[in-house]
């Protein structure tokens, strides 16, 4: 029996999505967004060696196919990335209305968004009196903090030491359909920040905000950290998804970072999560542990929440860098007859203008499968091509490219 592995580095877009000008950061339209060209050309003419210096170097993906993908995503050649491919290669658009996780994930596992999101306005107050009053309300306090949009370090630096001496929740969104709530683990209390956002959350996703975020950190004025305890409580997919296909058929999802939360847990029979590098290890170790017929499904954020939004060039490169070694020395362990599939959920070109994501097309790569040109696809034939190497029933609208 067979085992399949689907990897996606967050936010590693390779450009041209059709419909690219329909999405923005601030006024300007996504049209020209090149997460991994323009990180490439950077690295190219000098300007990311912070760290690190030369061309991008990522010869594991490059030799999978990378830089052929991102020529037929957009017809851009990315300097340093122009091997001979040798594995399975293609670059996938999305149809979803959204450039954000939860649509990105979902339609990979085979169930586009049939609705459009709900975002706050970049106003202050953002959100809705009601809202406000239900959060304050749940949090037995007679307020919130924050009420706007903001990054989650910038407002934690800022507001942290109000928290302390009130007690309010610090409530903030971004571009994405989020509403994120930041409290101190021990003056506010972890579990009470929990039970806070699974209390609210019923009612952000009937007015369709894609997640409620948990925001934990740690400290003192002038040195708060955010810590490694945040949680999603990410609206339910309105379908069975990949995940759902897998373990209806009885056989075993691994989750892999942030995978439970976007699916809900639903069809996910176990799930790690920790830094990149401690998720790379797991998902090192599910290479020799996962059984035969399992899905192992990893998310690695820290491309997008650490480099992406702060437009951090330089550490992109890196991070892209490292997990191409990572994930050679994984390839090179797979057993005969598993596929490993890297991919993406949508752009965030370091580059770009503004702090959001960038809608882009994503790569579809390859290994265990020998070589073979898969073209443009769909983000559902991902769902549908795993499903038929794991010999299990798929459903919804993708179809199988392998």
């Amino acid at each position: 029996m067979t085992r399949a592995f689907l990897v996606v580095l967050d936010s590693v877009g390779i450009g041209g999505a059709p419909d690219a000008g329909q999405f923005f950061n601030g006024d300007r339209p996504d049209t020209g967004a090149n997460t991994l060209a323009h990180i490439a050309k950077a690295c190219a003419e000098g300007r990311a060696d912070q760290g690190r210096s030369g061309p991008l170097r990522m010869p594991v993906l490059d030799q999978l196919g990378l830089g052929a993908a991102i020529e037929l995503a957009s017809g851009a050649k990315a300097p340093g990335l122009g091997a001979a491919p040798q594995g399975v290669w293609g670059a996938a658009t999305e149809v979803s209305p959204g450039k954000d996780t939860p649509s990105g994930h979902w339609e990979l596992a085979g169930v586009p968004v049939p609705w459009d999101w709900h975002y706050f306005p970049d106003t202050q107050p953002s959100f809705p009196p009601e809202l406000s009053a239900a959060v304050a309300r749940a949090a037995g306090t007679d307020g919130i903090l924050g009420n706007c949009h903001a990054s989650g370090t910038e407002i934690v630096e800022r507001l942290g030491a109000q928290h302390l001496r009130t007690g309010w929740p610090i409530c903030y969104t971004s571009a994405d359909s989020v509403f994120q709530i930041a409290a101190h683990e021990q003056a506010f209390g972890l579990d009470r920040l929990l039970d806070l956002c699974r209390a609210v959350a019923p009612m952000l996703h009937r007015m369709r905000v894609g997640r409620v975020i948990a925001r934990p950190f740690v400290g003192t004025e002038g040195d708060f950290t955010r810590t490694g305890n945040r949680r999603d409580f990410a609206i339910e997919p309105p379908a069975p998804t990949l995940c759902d296909w897998v373990s209806g058929a009885g056989r075993s999802v691994h989750g892999v970072g942030k995978i439970g939360d976007i699916f809900s847990m639903r069809g996910i029979s176990d799930v790690v999560k920790g830094s990149d590098a401690k998720l790379m290890d797991h998902l090192s170790r599910l290479v020799d542990e996962a059984e035969d017929g399992s899905l192992t499904f990893a998310n690695f954020v820290e491309f997008d929440s650490l480099y992406g939004h702060r437009r951090d060039i330089a550490g992109y490169a890196r991070h892209l860098e490292w997990a191409d070694a990572r994930l050679g020395t994984i390839i090179a362990r797979l057993r005969p007859g598993d596929l490993l599939l890297v991919t993406a959920d949508h752009g965030n070109d370091p580059s770009w203008s503004g702090t959001d994501h960038t809608r882009e097309r994503v790569p579809v790569l390859g290994a265990g499968l020998g070589a073979r040109a898969v073209g443009q696809v769909a983000f559902a034939d991902v769902a549908a091509s795993i499903a038929a190497h794991l010999r299990v029933p798929a459903q919804g609208p993708g179809k199988s490219f392998l």
